[in-house]
């Protein structure tokens, strides 16, 4: 048979006796996941999942208020020094994501010899938990020394450029101890101890340079106004954190001329006596004078700073169209003034001014790291109490039974909700909480295929060679049991979401970081005006990234069923 003829779809025993039909072998999840992916909504989730996942990585460098390049300008017009205000403001963070960021698909995609498909994954995972964990230390180490009650020497310390260099060295040396000892206990491999060594000089590197973030401030568009500078801004010029008074409230493709024309347009409405705002068909019957200008002008100063060229050029251009004929009601007015180039809040803004698309971006950051961090401190503790519950029974079992049994009886979202109000509002405590009280499922499950693998032949095997409780549980008996988990932790990582969500829409969320669940605590506004854009955007996110994750999961415990697999053969 040619290699272009095409395969049935089903055949008989006595074809493949024959030779028809014949599939070559696939490893286990290799198997599975060509059956996932035969589902359009899997895929579509899975399409999903990898958006979200590139913001998060990547948002800092898509969305930003500060400028990817700026030029200083001399005094006949020309540039002078350039410098990159975004570099500048990258927090360590930022720069560790965006760095593992683009070197994981390089490695993807690099063919070597000496490393599979699957070992270029557990390298990725395993370089990206050291990277995490020395971020962790050192921007913990960094809040320490810089604190405002911090000791003098603590100061002294840190105002010392080589302390950072040597912190960060010590740190990521420590971070790297329990890899190297997988490497050479479990692995016994010295090409993974490289790998490590290699991760150690890179957080050296990143964390002696981004040490402790830079204050934040966005002076930049005042500046280009005042022609001081001029600035390349990035897909999505806004940052989260960046306020903008003048836009309160806006609704999506708005932009600071919206802003000034609204206060004109109030104004002239008061003058005239009127209640109901005014229409355009309103708007063409009232005839611009020289107090339109005046309150114009006033109405102007506030978004001077928002815009990077000199608004007042632009009033004193539409009093001289004005003049010459050109303007003659409000409504030509109105057309001319936005239709004058600004900064588009594409999905408008929120309460406090702040850019929607970019805090959405921002979030996905937030949303994915603690659906996957909570999720695996989650797994962790489920696989080994499940372990010792399913391969000893007994006694062990009745006990350890017993306390997943209370943690499974402790509503985790009002525990959340009292730690909010006794604890710092830290993204770390929530993921440490419910990675902490979420493990049950993952317990019974792996508890539940062990006590069927304990009396299986190879287990029987180790025992009888006489090796380490740890070998058997977690290098022999875990991966034939931890099929179920991982399915369940598609779930699990939806569910992580959703209670952040619910916090954050709650007000009970970290504080400081863009959040779904914020923005659409924010719809109803302040001044309980339902401002739809805050609740469809966020809302949708939340709905399609939980549903991406359900999705999967469904296609992925579908494509284990061994009941399933067997009627595919």
């Amino acid at each position: 048979m040619s290699s272009t003829t095409k395969q049935p779809e089903s055949v008989t025993g006595v074809q493949l006796a024959q030779g028809i039909g014949h599939q070559p072998a696939k490893g286990f999840w290799a198997d599975a996941f060509s059956q996932v992916i035969r589902r359009p909504a899997a895929v579509l989730g899975l399409v999903w999942i990898a958006i979200v996942a590139f913001f998060a990585i990547f948002s800092p460098v898509v969305a930003s208020g500060h400028p990817i390049l700026m030029w200083t300008l001399n005094e006949d017009g020309s540039r002078g020094s350039m410098t990159s205000p975004m570099l500048r403001m990258l927090t360590l963070a930022d720069v560790v994501l965006i760095v593992w960021g683009l070197w994981a698909p390089i490695l993807i995609l690099l063919p070597m010899k000496k490393l599979n498909l699957g070992e270029k994954l557990r390298l990725i995972a395993a370089s990206g938990i050291q990277l995490a964990i020395g971020v962790v230390l050192v921007s913990s180490l960094s809040s320490i020394f810089g604190a405002r009650d911090a000791s003098d020497w603590m100061r002294n310390w840190e105002q010392w450029a080589g302390f950072r260099w040597v912190a960060s060295a010590f740190i990521a040396l420590l971070a790297s101890v329990p890899f190297v000892l997988i490497s050479v206990g479990i692995y016994k491999s010295t090409r993974r101890v490289q790998y490590v060594g290699a991760i150690v000089i890179v957080m050296t590197i990143l964390g002696g340079w981004k040490w402790s973030p830079n204050a934040s401030n966005f002076f930049y568009r005042a500046d280009q106004s005042a022609r001081k500078v001029e600035a390349a801004y990035t897909i999505v010029p806004f940052s989260p954190n960046q306020s903008e008074t003048a836009m309160y409230n806006r609704a999506p493709m708005s932009t600071p001329l919206d802003s000034m024309w609204d206060k004109l347009a109030d104004k002239e409405r008061i003058n005239a006596g009127l209640r109901a705002t005014l229409n355009d068909d309103q708007l063409a019957e009232f005839l611009i004078t020289e107090q339109t200008f005046r309150d114009l002008r006033r109405g102007m100063h506030s978004i001077d700073d928002l815009l990077s060229y000199p608004i007042a050029e632009v009033v004193q251009e539409l009093e001289d169209r004005w003049k010459n004929g050109e303007i003659e009601s409000l409504f030509d007015l109105k057309n001319a003034i936005l239709s004058k180039p600004g900064p588009v809040h594409i999905l408008g803004t929120d309460t406090l001014g702040q850019d929607v698309l970019s805090q959405m971006l921002h979030a996905c950051r937030l949303s994915i790291s603690i659906g996957f961090v909570s999720t695996g401190i989650a797994v962790v503790i489920g696989v080994t109490i499940g372990a010792l519950m399913g391969y000893f029974g007994g006694w062990v079992d009745m006990i350890l039974y017993r306390i997943v049994e209370i943690f499974m009886a402790i509503p985790v979202l009002f525990l959340l909700i009292v730690a909010a109000s006794v604890l710092p509002r830290n993204i770390y405590f929530m993921m440490a909480i419910i990675g902490c009280f979420t493990w049950t499922g993952a317990a019974r499950f792996v508890r539940a295929e062990f006590m069927k693998l304990r009396e299986t032949d190879y287990v029987q095997a180790a025992k009888a060679v006489g090796l380490p409780l740890w070998s058997i549980l977690f290098k022999h008996m875990l991966p034939n049991g931890v099929t179920p988990v991982l399915v369940d932790s598609s779930f699990a990582i939806a569910a992580a979401i959703l209670i952040e969500a619910i916090l954050s829409y709650l007000g009970l969320g970290p504080s400081g970081q863009a959040s779904w669940g914020n923005l659409l605590s924010n719809a109803s506004g302040e001044t309980s005006n339902f401002l739809w854009w805050l609740a469809i955007f966020p809302g949708a996110a939340i709905f399609l990234t939980t549903m991406a994750y359900n999705l999967i999961g469904e296609a992925l415990r579908d494509a284990i069923d061994p009941k399933l697999k067997k009627a595919r053969v």
